[in-house]
């Protein structure tokens, strides 16, 4: 009975290792992103991006669409890190949030999202322009 109850712990002690190297490995980069985002009831964004993580820039694209009290437009340019990468490719993903604002011009943002991956972008910046918003979003990251 004594060699199981070693056995276990052992075992337990290898599995807790085996869970915490992969977020051992992982990593935290800079992100900027510009995107430009519109609409009528029913919204649209577009715009780009980079990642800087190991002293490498990968660039981005960016898309997304927004359904539910949408009206007007604004360019919102953030910044901010994005954490829990093990490669550059996990910024990759739909991100989602349900949010409500008003962007008037200079107005600030804060925003924290999550990808499927495990990623978390926290992003603080500007956003310029008249939009009014209580909507369900969804953004679209890719490498470029």
């Amino acid at each position: 009975m004594r060699v199981s109850s070693m056995f276990r712990g052992v075992f337990l002690a290898l599995a807790m290792l085996a869970v915490s190297v992969p977020m051992a490995h992982a990593a935290t980069g800079t992100v900027r992103i510009k995107v430009v985002k519109a609409g009528f009831i029913f919204g649209g964004s577009g715009g780009s991006g980079t990642l800087t993580l190991g002293g490498k820039t990968y660039y981005l694209s960016i898309g997304g669409l927004s359904a539910g009290l949408v009206i007007g437009a604004a360019e919102l340019n953030f910044s901010g890190t994005a954490s829990h990468l093990n490669k550059p490719g996990d910024i990759a993903g739909v991100y989602g949030a349900v949010g409500a604002g008003v962007a008037a011009d200079h107005g600030p943002g804060i925003i924290t999202l999550g990808n499927q991956k495990g990623v978390l972008l926290e992003l603080t910046g500007r956003q310029r322009g008249l939009l009014v918003n209580v909507d369900l979003s969804g953004m679209v990251i890719s490498l470029k």
